[in-house]
């Protein structure tokens, strides 16, 4: 079972280049659905990605038909229409590839996309004033809650770069 990221015609490099470095962090698959509003592989994007891009599993699509072409598994949409949290869908016991879909920054997913999927649509709680928050935080909470529940399989609880006792080895 692997866990997948879909940006739905994102159209801010930094939010990506962060979600790239999230992806990245939490072993996901990124999937961007075309068009973008801006070249993936600039040197901004990238700067963003903090260097991560050769680390990414990164593939695009042309369109959502041809995302969801020869793809199975379980897909579900973030909206600010959604009726349940990240929380209440059971991400830890599910043996088939998960798809966490997030739409573009200005508008969201296509409103026909969600009433079709309306069981498998959520949205991240928050206080009624606000209406929504950057998609790159978004997908953060989203991603590591799944993780999370799957009990963080394969990431490593302690500093590799530096190493785990490089604090308790450090001279002030």
């Amino acid at each position: 079972m692997a866990l997948h990221v879909v940006l739905f015609e994102p159209e801010i490099p930094q939010n990506t280049g962060n979600i790239i470095r999230t992806c990245v962090a939490c072993d996901a698959e990124l999937h961007i659905i075309e068009p973008m509003g801006f070249d993936l592989y600039k040197k901004n994007v990238g700067r963003y990605a903090t260097n991560h891009l050769e680390h990414a599993r990164i593939t695009t699509h042309m369109n959502l038909e041809d995302f969801y072409h020869n793809r199975t598994g379980e897909f579900y949409y973030m909206t600010r229409y959604g009726k349940k949290a990240p929380s209440e869908i059971n991400f830890a016991t599910r043996d088939v590839d998960i798809y966490l879909v997030f739409g573009k920054e200005s508008t969201g997913l296509p409103y026909d996309l969600l009433k079709e999927n309306i069981d498998a649509c959520f949205r991240l709680p928050m206080a009624p004033e606000a209406r929504s928050l950057n998609l790159s935080n978004c997908v953060s909470i989203v991603l590591y809650e799944a993780r999370r529940q799957q009990d963080f399989p394969g990431m490593s609880f302690f500093e590799v770069q530096k190493g785990e006792d490089f604090l308790e080895s450090f001279d002030l």
